[in-house]
């Protein structure tokens, strides 16, 4: 990979990954109600989840889902249909107890599976591959397996360290955010970035 690519590469992972979306708005949310520690697992799954999407991506699945109406439809679908719940759970929570692993359900592996829910992360993954780990014709680059291995690394140190950032942000929120009903609100912001989030997945 030239430096050129590695430079595009780099330009285009940290839009991508430290814009507001579900895995971002998620961190801050179980940092801010849960502490930095528990937010820790779901910055860990991210990255976890998205590599195994994006390998699937290269093993052709990407295409398939993308190419075939009713498997996308049912990915965004069931996607939508997640962040709207978890949506709905958050809105109505005011006290920092009242957010548990148990009814956010977004642990180390809901958070992995979350990703082959999210169609924007289907479309990344299906975008980094045409564009870093095969050719201008389509087709399989000279050095596919080390492409691919570089875009999962740089996506891997990308993921980690954004989610990571918003649930920093989160923590320290978190005293500020148990006076009063501060955390009720700042709860319904973040489930509103959710459901927005949710109707721009429908729009893709």
């Amino acid at each position: 990979m030239s430096a050129a690519e590695l430079t595009a590469l780099l330009l285009f992972c940290t839009a991508m990954s430290f814009s507001p979306g579900p895995n971002t708005t998620l961190s801050t949310a179980l940092a801010a109600n849960l502490g930095l520690p528990r937010a820790l697992r779901f910055c860990l799954a991210v990255p976890t989840g998205w590599t195994l999407l994006m390998l699937a991506c290269g093993l052709g699945l990407g295409a398939v889902i993308t190419t075939v109406p009713a498997l996308r439809w049912g990915v965004t679908l069931l996607g939508v249909a997640y962040m709207l719940w978890l949506a709905f759970k958050l809105a109505r929570a005011s006290q920092m107890t009242q957010v548990d692993a148990s009814r956010l359900q977004v642990g180390f592996w809901q958070g992995v599976g979350l990703q082959f829910l999210n169609i924007k992360a289907w479309m990344l993954a299906l975008t980094l591959s045409a564009g870093w780990v095969v050719n201008a014709a389509g087709q399989p680059a000279a050095n596919p397996g080390e492409r691919l291995a570089i875009v999962c690394a740089v996506m891997v140190g990308f993921a980690f360290s954004s989610n990571f950032v918003y649930a920093l942000i989160g923590s320290l929120l978190r005293q500020w955010l148990a006076q009063g009903s501060r955390l009720l609100w700042f709860n319904r912001a973040l489930a509103l970035v959710l459901v927005i989030t949710a109707s721009w997945m429908l729009t893709l």
